[in-house]
């Protein structure tokens, strides 16, 4: 926040933000005569929707004073925009501007009484927000004079031509913004530096003494130095610079090959290229001046070019993200400590190539010219390449840190920092972005050589050099980044020819407005190379391309991993994914395409392909910074909720979370194909498409094992194979699986009916040998080793199957054994005692259906079993025999293998691990309604977790609700702590503390049952357990078909006509998101469906919801139409006598008794809300609601169709 003063002297509290698109209605009443002079006709939404960067100045209130556009190139048509520079040198004296240190002005405007004070205030915020910015230029074609606001800030540029019909303007940086002075640190800058970290110096002068500054400049040599930097003669900020570094502990810690471990090159092992030109060894500038630097890394000679390769980029190389432990933490400056101790090869004819930044501290004010001290260190170490600095993984990141490169930690690092790398020619400011000629080739191939795809990149380098385009014809662009003479970076697009599909299927309109782009303006990343000296140029290098190449908006795929056509792993050098934003994918209609005829969507949206992630980057974004997190964040296991909370954290736009890890039995979910093993029911949270479209392999490190210890103390989790994460926040979301059932040991040969089983814990743990042909199945991955099993060693083979549990996965696992061809009769059946009167579908129709197709299929069924010994009490390997008490005459089943479903429990090294940490646990793990454990840095949610007993909620359990809901809850607890645009949580009242929260998505449930049938079921998320009482559901329900028809469609509805309950069954496959949508629907927004039924008029419900009508109920955005309908209604106002009041008061004001009506309170409120404007202004939103979104509902009339 600041202050700005009017013309009439009055102040005005104001703040300097980014500017919305919903601040275009304010900004249009701004403009005067006096900006269309200079600026033209601007339309204001297009302008934003283009502008690399936009500011607009608001008040306390939210009131706009000032708005500023800035392009990186001129207005309207005086050159194209990839030409402007030869424009300028060529009309102007424009030399000095390039398009790394100047921004185009196309439009001011503010209050009259403000515009000098606020022009100026936006100027200075620009340059102070970007550090490579020198001048801010103004070209208009309308050659009257500027505003007063921009006379005082403008000067003319002097023209070189005659003849030029435009006028040029120009705004320096230094007399808004100048770089800091930096000089070499004295005694007497002393009590200006200690107020600038009074509580760093409090905490330091304890451990080395009330004056350590100061001594700390007098101790000042060769390898150490401390510079400040000075505004109007006061220090303002400070860096103590050290050559002293523990290069051994680095490397241990860090993959630096790359930066040849930070020491110089040794000569002997130098090779050079002979056509490679030496660089001459540049003069001293001063420190506003960019440094030409001779330590240009040369790819000939050094593997600095060496870009992570696709897996390492796309994260799922584990080496890219994961920490491990170390016993000791050593300090990373090692005193006296020669380099020649590195564990690097040859160091003994190699010195340390990189000093470190110690202490450094700046102003608030003046932080974002932190890099005005890089030049001058660099000069105080003339022959070293690299400043280094480490920061705590917890510390916020600062703007220096923006212009570094964060190296990657090694897996077996503990250190609690973070690294960050910068070498000294990532201060040259010549870096040139061009279309490559055919003589790049040879630099390009060297550029990329060490990549695992780089025979992609050179081969559509070469389709670019013969013929611009690809096989396909699509228009093919390349650009290469140069510095210094030297290629750095490549980059290789196409025309994105999907953009249809795109705008249908990914919520790409969260960050354009497709009404504002030419379809030409869309392109596809294909190939991004660029050397990690200049990383922190990457947006830059991508602004240049978008520029040049005439582009707005660039899309880059991630496709499956298990995808191997050649187009898609070419496209997976994903270095920039840093640069871009991940786009979510669009809930889809499942359309009756036939049904529809003529009326489906465009096939260019409905068609089906192959699923990938996609990322975006635009022009808006070319300048929005992200901010980045290194709290290391553990989530042990791949559940629903576990995966909702990773989705939420790396799905945030404007978030970048560098060190996100899964802990995961088998890795993480749609990693393999799932091939059609679908031996359980699924929740219908994620799917193998799901897994796709996410990619979540793109941003988390997934540690493959299973977590056998927490260690409180040091904040590590161990996992089996000895692997160790340490972590910063620990979320547990393990679950509950199915477990080994122990067998009792009763010996049936010697038992009756009569005989009492003895008394044992419920779920005793089992400890002994489980046979090879023994299964409990709990993911994919293990579905998948049991199929490939049974093929091999079961299905063609005799023996029998024997399926043990009373759990729909029961019978979805019989289904699937049917389906590979095993006969029903080699089929067992085996269902525990009953502790539950009601059967697992909860549906009378359903069980008998069931039952029924087991009879068919010669399934044996058995119930009320308990298992008793395996094998007759032998050693179980292999499995041939299984042995039950009943309520009847003992059962001993031949058995060939065997599934258990029996029961599900906490994984017991889970628990071990839990235990052992002194985590309380009361059969669950006890958290409270934060997710919070009794250690503030383990959160926990989902079947794994109890609430505390002082809830007196014992009965409530995570398992009875929408577990993605849960994970996506538990993202926003976490989410304040890092994200600066969220309020901090407040600590809870004692009141509401004791609230339980409520989730209102429904729980769903689906799969194959025996006969065929596709089942769904579709329920209201409950409060309770099973164990609690039954209540009376209140209410409608509405069934048609019939189970033996394969057509049974059941509705249940609660006493305010809401869908709280489906429950289908259905020969053909289910359109299952199209009915998920329907739960929560009045019963009127179904076509009034129970007058329709009443009048029996609805004879199917699978024909009814796949007629035209519902497609708009299942559209993505329909709860957002719903939620602006819901306001018009509140915000109708109606008159009664003089007062108006609002639609929710008057219904209010009857219910009271306060206003009386003369007939059914219903129909006065319908008749007085037909006499005020809300009605209008509701077709008017279901019709804007149509028409924007005409492209997945073409089945709707419109105006202007008929």
């Amino acid at each position: 926040m600041t202050t700005i003063t009017s013309s009439s002297g009055k102040a005005e509290t104001v703040a300097v933000r980014r500017t919305e698109s919903s601040d275009a209605q304010q900004i249009c009443k701004l403009i005067s005569p006096a900006t269309v002079a200079v600026f033209g006709r601007v339309n204001v939404i297009h302008l934003l929707e283009k502008a690399n960067l936009a500011v607009t100045l608001n008040t306390t209130k939210n009131q706009i004073l000032a708005h500023a556009a800035f392009l990186d190139h001129p207005i309207g048509d005086l050159v194209d925009q990839a030409s402007w520079e030869e424009f300028l040198q060529a009309h102007f004296d424009g030399s000095k501007f390039t398009p790394l240190n100047t921004l185009f002005l196309h439009l001011f405007v503010a209050q009259s009484s403000f515009s000098t004070g606020s022009a100026k205030e936006i100027v200075r915020t620009v340059f102070s927000a970007i550090t490579e910015l020198e001048y801010i230029c103004l070209l208009t074609p309308y050659r009257s004079c500027l505003e007063p606001a921009l006379v005082g800030i403008f000067e003319p540029m002097p023209c070189v031509k005659e003849g030029v019909q435009c006028a040029a303007f120009v705004c320096h940086r230094h007399n808004y913004c100048p770089r800091l002075h930096v000089r070499i640190a004295r005694v007497e800058d002393h009590d200006d530096l200690t107020v600038l970290l009074p509580e760093q110096t409090k905490a330091l002068a304890g451990s080395y003494g009330p004056y350590f500054l100061a001594e700390l400049i007098e101790a000042q040599d060769e390898m150490n130095h401390v510079a400040v930097c000075e505004n109007e003669g006061t220090a303002v900020g400070f860096m103590s610079v050290s050559g002293d570094i523990n290069l051994e502990l680095l490397n241990q810690c860090f993959e630096l090959g790359p930066f040849n471990g930070l020491l110089k090159e040794n000569p002997v092992d130098q090779t050079v290229d002979p056509g490679q030109t030496s660089m001459d060894k540049p003069t001293e500038e001063d420190t506003e001046a960019a440094e030409s630097q001779n330590h240009l890394l040369k790819s000939e000679s050094k593997e600095v070019f060496q870009i992570h390769d696709a897996d390492r980029a796309e994260k799922g190389s584990e080496s890219s993200r994961a920490s491990c432990d170390m016993s000791e933490t050593k300090p990373i400056r090692a005193g006296t400590k020669d380099c020649a101790g590195s564990s690097m090869g040859s160091e003994q004819a190699q010195s340390s190539n990189a000093f470190c930044i110690q202490l450094f501290a700046i102003d608030k004010r003046f932080e974002v010219r932190s890099v005005d001290f890089l030049p001058y260190v660099f000069r105080l170490f003339p022959e070293r390449d690299f400043c280094i600095i480490s920061v705590p993984k917890l510390a916020p990141e600062f703007p220096l840190l923006q212009i570094f490169l964060r190296a990657v930690p090694h897996r077996s690092s503990s250190l609690p920092q973070e690294l960050y790398i910068f070498h000294r020619s990532g201060l040259l400011k010549t870096m040139q972005v061009r279309v490559p000629v055919c003589d790049d080739m040879a630099a390009i191939q060297r550029l990329v050589q060490k990549l695992n795809l780089h025979r992609a990149v050179v081969e559509d380098l070469d389709t670019f050099f013969k013929a611009r385009r690809d096989p396909d014809g699509t228009p093919v662009q390349a650009f290469v980044a140069e510095a210094e003479g030297q290629v750095v970076g490549i980059v290789i697009i196409r025309n994105e020819q999907d953009i249809e599909y795109i705008r249908a299927n990914y919520n790409i309109e969260n960050f354009v407005y497709f009404s504002h782009y030419q379809r030409e303006e869309h392109g596809q990343l294909c190939h991004f190379t660029l050397n990690p000296i200049f990383q922190h140029y990457a947006k830059h290098f991508l602004k240049e391309v978008l520029r040049l190449a005439h582009k707005s908006c660039l899309y880059y795929p991630v496709y499956p991993p298990y995808y191997r056509q050649r187009n898609a792993s070419a496209n997976s050098v994903t270095g920039v994914l840093n640069c871009m934003v991940p786009v979510r994918p669009r809930r889809q209609i499942i359309y009756p395409l036939e049904e529809l005829d003529i009326n489906a969507p465009s096939t260019l949206i409905t068609r089906e392909q192959v699923p990938y992630a996609l990322n975006h980057i635009n022009r808006k974004l070319t300048m929005e910074p992200k901010v980045s997190i290194n709290a290391r964040i553990v989530v042990v296991g791949a559940s629903d909720v576990g995966l909702a909370f990773l989705e939420t954290l790396a799905f945030c736009p404007h978030l970048r979370f560098n060190n996100l890890t899964l802990i995961s039995t088998h890795g993480l979910p749609g990693s393999h194909s799932n091939d059609g093993t679908c031996f359980l029911t699924t929740s219908h949270c994620y799917s193998e498409r799901d897994h796709a479209l996410l990619s979540l392999r793109s941003w988390v490190s997934v540690v493959t094992g299973k977590m056998t210890a927490i260690i409180r103390a040091s904040k590590h989790v161990e996992v089996s194979g000895g692997r160790i994460v340490p972590y910063d926040h620990l979320i547990l979301c393990t679950g509950q699986q199915y477990q080994i059932p122990c067998p009792t040991g009763i010996d049936i040969s010697k038992w009756s009916s009569m005989d009492q089983v003895p008394a044992q814990p419920r779920h005793k743990r089992y400890t002994g040998h489980v046979p090879s042909n023994f299964f409990t199945l709990n993911d994919q991955h293990d579905c998948a080793q049991a199929s490939r099993w049974l093929l091999d060693n079961f299905v063609k083979q005799e023996g029998n199957a024997v399926v043990y549990g009373d759990s729909t996965d029961v019978y979805s696992c019989v289904e699937m054994l049917l389906c590979l061809g095993v006969r029903g009769s080699r089929i067992h059946v085996v269902h525990t005692l009953a502790d539950k009167p009601t059967s697992c579908f909860q549906n009378p129709a359903v069980d008998q259906a069931v039952r029924n197709a087991l009879q068919n299929k010669e399934v044996n069924v058995h119930h009320n079993c308990l298992l008793a010994q395996l094998n007759d009490g032998q050693h179980p390997e292999p499995l041939k025999a299984v042995s039950f008490t009943t309520d009847g005459p003992p059962l001993r089943l031949e058995c060939a293998v065997f599934f258990s479903f029996s029961y599900k429990g906490v994984d017991f090294d889970a628990f071990k691990a839990i235990n052992d940490a002194c985590l309380v646990f009361d059969g669950h793990l006890v958290i409270d309604t934060t997710f919070y454990t009794n250690d503030c840095t383990i959160r926990a949610a989902g079947p794994l977790t109890k609430f505390a007993r002082r809830y007196h909620a014992d009965q409530r359990s995570y398992a009875n609700f929408n577990s993605k809901e849960v994970g996506q809850e538990l993202a926003s607890v976490l989410l304040p702590f890092f994200d600066p645009t969220l309020e901090a949580p407040a600590n809870p009242t004692p009141d509401l503390d004791h609230l339980i929260p409520t989730y209102t998505q429904p729980k769903t449930e689906g799969g194959r049952l025996p006969g065929g049938y596709s089942y769904l079921h579709i329920r209201k998320p409950c409060l309770y357990t099973s164990t609690a009482p039954s209540v009376a559901k209140p209410g409608r329900e509405l069934v048609t078909g019939r189970v033996e028809t394969g057509n049974y469609f059941h509705l249940q509805f609660n006493s305010q006509g809401l869908v709280e309950g489906i429950t289908c069954l259905f020969l053909k496959p289910l359109p299952v998101s199209n009915y998920i949508c329907l739960y929560g629907k009045h019963q009127l927004l179904l076509n009034r469906l129970y007058e329709r039924f009443d009048e029996d008029l609805v004879h199917d419900f699978y024909s009814y919801f796949r007629e035209r009508w519902c497609m708009a109920l299942f559209h993505d955005r329909f709860a957002d139409f719903e939620q602006e309908v819901r306001q018009i209604m509140e915000s109708t106002k109606v008159q009664l006598d003089q007062d108006s009041v609002s639609i929710p008061k008057l219904a209010e004001m009857i219910v009271d008794g306060t206003w009386e009506v003369p007939v059914d309170p219903s129909l006065y409120l319908n008749q007085i809300f037909e006499q005020s404007e809300g009605p209008q202004a509701l077709k008017r939103s279901v019709l804007d609601y149509l028409k924007y979104n005409k492209y997945h509902l073409p089945m709707y009339a419109q105006p202007g169709l008929l």
